[in-house]
């Protein structure tokens, strides 16, 4: 009697799975990020990174030409998962002060992360070396959500619920409120970064300014 041929599933069973080019870079981009936040720029090897990936230095290379890139593709990538949250937060028909709080919420985990305040930390000390690096974070970050908001902004000024003449602008001092001084003492004083709580209501105060002003007006009579 002639012997069974072994089936197809069983030849394909010790085969690894191909995993997609997409999914693996997704995986290099989080290694990297670690690695970055835990040894700096310069210290942190595409061998090291490889190695946290799990991928050989030969696949790293085929998904990302160099660190320079690597740092820039992570960079971009983190900020495009926060820039789909914040599209997802804030629908175009909210009323302007709820709008603005979930805007400026979204904005402040992003800028307030633990991990984009760490990425800071590395610039500031790499950008003298490493010049690329600051032009990368400004372009893919600085610009991109700054952009968005302006975009927003823009929207309520058609819906008729604010008056800006330079929504752009006004995005630019929005994020400064949020954002400038907690990072500002979390980089160069060691200041912890704020809770959530009070993440909620450093918004909720910049939100009141920005609509209502800080002016004191005379009481009538």
């Amino acid at each position: 009697m002639a012997e069974a041929k072994p089936s197809t599933a069983r030849r394909d069973r010790g085969r690894p799975q191909l995993r997609p080019d997409d999914e693996t870079r997704q995986i290099i981009y989080e290694a990297a990020r670690h690695a970055f936040a835990a040894n700096g720029y310069a210290a942190t090897s595409t061998e090291t990174v490889a190695r946290g990936a799990g991928v050989s230095t030969k696949t790293l290379y085929r998904l990302v030409p160099n660190k320079a890139a690597l740092f820039e593709g992570m960079v971009s990538d983190r900020l495009d998962r926060f820039l789909s949250d914040f599209n997802l937060q804030v629908p175009e028909d909210a009323d302007i002060e709820a709008g603005l709080n979930a805007a400026l919420m979204a904005y402040a985990d992003l800028g307030l992360d633990p991990d984009v305040v760490a990425l800071q930390r590395i610039i500031l000390q790499e950008t003298g070396q490493f010049p690329a690096l600051a032009a990368a974070f400004y372009n893919n970050g600085i610009v991109r959500t700054a952009a968005a908001l302006t975009k927003w902004l823009r929207l309520q000024v058609k819906r008729g619920l604010i008056d800006l003449d330079n929504p752009e602008e006004a995005a630019g001092i929005l994020i400064g409120m949020v954002a400038s001084a907690p990072q500002r003492a979390a980089i160069y004083g060691g200041v912890p970064l704020p809770s959530r709580a009070q993440l909620k209501a450093r918004v909720r105060k910049c939100v009141k300014l920005f609509l209502h002003g800080c002016e004191a007006h005379a009481r009538a009579g």
